[in-house]
């Protein structure tokens, strides 16, 4: 029984020979050769009992889903989700190969998150799934999931549960994540002469470099909500007023009134400068995962570890968004960061620690029994 296994029963080794060979294959976000090689590898592993997968393509990406059958019109069953995509551009494996050092692993994408894949499959060769288990994987998380989005949600409405393989934040899953928001302020100056005649133009880099100043106003430390102007450009050449300019802008909050507040306030901004236009672009790009749509799958999770012996089970709350938002936003229970211990995401010291794969390869085994109908 899954109950009787231990970390050191677990095939350690074929979970590291796996990860080895979908590191070595490189997928940044939408590369549709390295997706669907990976695809290949995932459905090559996958157990029996998961069934068949399908792929769909949506926005030109490939994802791959095994969908289990729902049982009717009430929600049932658990979700796995994850994403074989990373932000490595291709060429990285020339100069960061997969390397394993001790107890520590390395390579572009294998922290963020092809352990997680790796774990999600492993778990599932542990468990006793009862046709109760889908998993979808998707190719363009690291981009927005643009083309995912919708099939994400629709699969989160026919589950009762979501179970997400991200990483894990120390031994921590996550329970809480900041919505985000992406928008681009716009900015219509005029155009003049900087030697002949400047006060013919409208400087739009002037007017820009005010907005700069009110946007940066908007985020509230009390609420955790962070507004960051992040790229700016304007201009074409040296001896001219620039006609135009734009600002690139981050929104991080707890809540989705938060996010509502800021965009609001964002798209109500005024030109300082007579005779310059503005425009908002973009918006909310992730509702938040609130701590309320976790908080039970939690308990059972730590319920979980304690019987495997895998000690207590921390939760924490991250400012990172990741599928998860858009599960716990369609009202489906969600639990995220089931994924390896290391560290790293998005840099080029990317690690996942060694003996973290068998400990949640465990976890997510008996979680998934434990959420058997």
């Amino acid at each position: 029984m899954t109950s009787a296994r231990t970390p050191e029963s677990v095939d350690t080794d074929r979970m590291v020979g796996r990860l080895a060979q979908l590191v070595g294959i490189e997928t940044p976000s939408g590369h549709v050769p390295g997706l669907e090689a990976c695809y290949d590898l995932l459905t090559a592993w996958a157990p029996a009992a998961l069934g068949s997968a399908r792929r769909y393509v949506g926005d030109g990406v490939p994802h791959l889903y095994w969908r289990r059958e729902p049982a009717g019109p009430t929600p049932s069953g658990v979700l796995l989700l994850g994403h074989a995509d990373t932000v490595w551009p291709l060429g990285t494996l020339d100069t960061r190969p997969f390397r394993r050092d001790g107890d520590r692993l390395t390579g572009p994408g294998v922290f963020d998150m092809k352990a997680g894949l790796v774990i999600a499959l492993e778990a599932l060769d542990l468990a006793h799934p009862a046709g109760h288990i889908s998993l979808l994987v998707t190719g363009d998380e690291e981009t927005g999931s643009v083309g995912s989005r919708a099939l994400i949600e629709e699969a989160a409405r026919e589950h009762a549960a979501v179970l997400v393989l991200e990483p894990s934040d120390g031994d921590a899953v996550k329970t809480a994540r900041k919505g985000a928001g992406i928008f681009r302020l716009s900015v219509k100056g005029r155009a003049a002469h900087a030697g002949l005649e400047p006060e013919a133009g409208v400087n739009a880099l002037v007017e820009l470099a005010h907005q700069v100043l009110a946007v940066n106003r908007l985020g509230d430390p009390r609420a955790g909500t962070t507004v960051t102007p992040t790229v700016a450009r304007a201009g074409s050449t040296v001896n001219s007023v620039p006609e135009s300019a734009r600002l690139d802008i981050d929104v991080r909050a707890w809540t989705l009134d938060e996010l509502d507040r800021v965009e609001g306030e964002l798209r109500g901004l005024a030109a300082r400068m007579p005779e310059a236009g503005l425009d908002v672009t973009g918006g909310i790009n992730r509702p938040p995962l609130e701590r309320p749509m976790a908080a039970a799958l939690l308990t059972r999770a730590q319920q979980v570890a304690r019987a495997h012996g895998l000690g207590d089970l921390r939760e924490v709350a991250v400012g990172g968004a990741s599928d998860g938002n858009f599960t716990a936003a369609a009202g489906t229970p969600t639990l995220d960061g089931l994924g390896a211990r290391g560290g790293g995401a998005h840099a080029r010291h990317e690690w996942v620690e060694t003996r973290s794969l068998a400990q949640r390869a465990l976890l997510l085994a008996g979680l998934v029994d434990a959420l058997r109908p």
